[in-house]
């Protein structure tokens, strides 16, 4: 049985910007987490928030989940990837996702073809820079550096970063859900950071994570809510899922459909999204099963919340990345976990 790491999880600013994660971040470093994250949707960004908390904190490990790909080109998030990891004093890990077609056309406008192809290639220039020991060459079709495609002068030549790296191998994490996304995490990136996945059936990704490294992290993303009823416990859990399966993706692709599919609860998943297409977002939510929504997630009587904890010790997962409601519940489960 594993010991667990914790890590909290900020996530993206909602409709206003939130007034406690420094409090929250500044708490969690004093009860001995390891990491803080943040991430972006289509509002607030990832990397501002995060060099905010990287100013109030001075040990915790400061990471993106996730940094969306198609927001920036690859240089652009080496830099701000090197120049976060100088100000924090080697604090930084980078965590990158493809997202979905429908932010990516609708809010970037970029094409999301060939996501894995796109994000090797991503990776690569961004180790490229991180190193710094030639100037960075990309000859794929997605980031092509020098660029030569239409619209070219014709005068691009490759660069190196003036800013020397403080260094070259800050951790990349990737957050990935289908089986050879995953595969492919294991191959080229130092960390996985899973939306959900259950203990309690390991044979779902048993195939895609055998080739991991020793050293490879598992960063799961864990809702945490104790209260002594379950059932009101997971309302938040099945909200969050209520709203990834029914509307964050297209009725014939989303991912988080599929993966949920996958897991068990594919007649469940496909009654979630037509209900809230429909524009039924609470049947919706009343439809997530409460075993699903339990399995991934750590709710209920602090008791129960202590004894389930062990079937995530045995699990791959190196971390856990948790969404708090506040301090008390960040100081319960470092007493558990800790």
């Amino acid at each position: 049985m594993r010991d667990l790491k914790l890590g909290l999880q900020l996530g993206y600013w909602q409709a206003q910007p939130p007034t406690d994660h420094v409090e929250l971040a500044q708490e969690a470093e004093r009860l001995g987490f390891d990491s803080v994250w943040t991430a972006e949707a289509w509002g607030s960004d990832c990397f501002t928030p995060l060099a905010y908390l990287a100013a109030h904190t001075s040990k915790l490990r400061l990471g993106t989940a996730v940094c969306q790909i198609s927001a920036r080109t690859p240089a652009a998030t080496a830099m701000a990837t090197l120049t976060l990891d100088h100000l924090s004093k080697g604090r930084m890990i980078l965590g990158l996702g493809v997202s979905g077609p429908q932010v990516v056309e609708g809010w970037y406008g970029q094409p999301f073809s060939k996501p894995l192809s796109r994000t090797r290639e991503y990776v690569d220039i961004v180790r490229q820079v991180l190193r710094r020991d030639k100037p960075v060459r990309s000859d794929g079709p997605h980031y092509p550096l020098p660029f030569h495609g239409e619209g070219a002068w014709g005068l691009g030549k490759p660069l190196r970063s003036i800013t020397h790296p403080l260094r070259a191998d800050v951790p990349i994490f990737l957050g990935a859900e289908g089986p050879k996304n995953v595969a492919m995490t294991c191959e080229i990136a130092d960390g996985w950071l899973p939306l959900y996945t259950s203990p309690f059936r390991p044979e779902v990704y048993q195939d895609a994570i055998a080739q991991r490294r020793d050293d490879f992290e598992i960063s799961q993303f864990t809702i945490v809510n104790i209260h002594d009823d379950l059932e009101q416990a997971l309302m938040p859990v099945k909200f969050m899922l209520g709203f990834y399966i029914g509307g964050m993706g297209a009725k014939k692709r989303n991912f988080h459909k599929e993966l949920m599919a996958r897991m068990g609860f594919e007649a469940e998943a496909n009654k979630i999204q037509d209900l809230f297409l429909e524009g039924k977002r609470n049947e919706a939510v009343g439809h997530v099963p409460d075993q699903f929504a339990d399995e991934i997630s750590l709710c209920g009587p602090i008791d129960r919340i202590k004894e389930r904890l062990d079937a995530w010790r045995e699990s791959p997962v190196t971390s856990l990345l948790m969404t708090p409601s506040d301090v008390g519940t960040l100081r319960s489960m470092a007493e558990l976990v800790l």
